[in-house]
């Protein structure tokens, strides 16, 4: 069984806010409103996805690094997230449209929820962090999109993880990966009360 090592996102918790805000109760987020905790709760869960792309015994034999990434197409997180007058995605986005933005992430969030609870196979170890801080992020912060049943999207583990699941594992890390840091930049500003 692989050990967790919890310190390096006990250092970033503690470096990242002030210890007031570890003992500060956080009200469930209405859509819209984003806190230093969600600011919090999205680098963790970006810290998390990194540290798993890192685990050696995971992707064994596969360099990572090296592989294209796989996004969820079905949501347009990116470009309805645009930050007013930006000019990032080639076309100038005149208005931010919150309620469209925050609904993509909603969806995004869950389609790698569902993604990551069926990395349940003990033979293919995901580790527990990913899923924690991504539930953590949904429930503090995207209350309204959580599924309404969270235990029912496990499948069963079906026997030893292959060189392609693995490869697939990865490359969906890496979309993962992107896609929270989009969200992260979404977040951050949202809570600067800029848009």
């Amino acid at each position: 069984m692989a050990e967790l090592n919890f310190a390096p996102a006990l250092l970033l918790l503690v470096l990242s806010c002030p210890l007031w805000h570890v003992s500060q109760a956080v009200p469930v987020m209405s859509k819209g409103q984003m806190t230093d905790s969600c600011v919090l709760y999205a680098r963790t869960l970006l810290q998390n996805i990194t540290d798993a792309l890192a685990q050696r015994n995971l992707f064994s034999g596969i360099d990572c690094k090296e592989q294209s990434m796989q996004l969820n197409t079905k949501s347009n997180t990116p470009s309805v997230c645009a930050p007013k007058e930006s000019t990032c995605s080639g076309n100038t986005v005149s208005e931010f449209n919150l309620e469209s933005c925050l609904t993509n992430i909603g969806e995004d969030l869950q389609h790698y929820y569902k993604f990551v609870v069926a990395q349940s196979d003990p033979d293919c170890p995901l580790g527990p962090a990913v899923l924690f801080s991504l539930r953590e992020l949904m429930e503090n912060c995207f209350a309204w999109s959580l599924l309404s049943d969270w235990t029912s999207e496990q499948v069963a583990a079906d026997g030893q993880c292959t060189y392609d699941e693995r490869l697939s594992l990865c490359k969906i890390l890496k979309g993962f990966q992107v896609r929270t840091i989009t969200i992260n930049r979404v977040i951050g500003y949202l809570n600067s009360g800029e848009h």
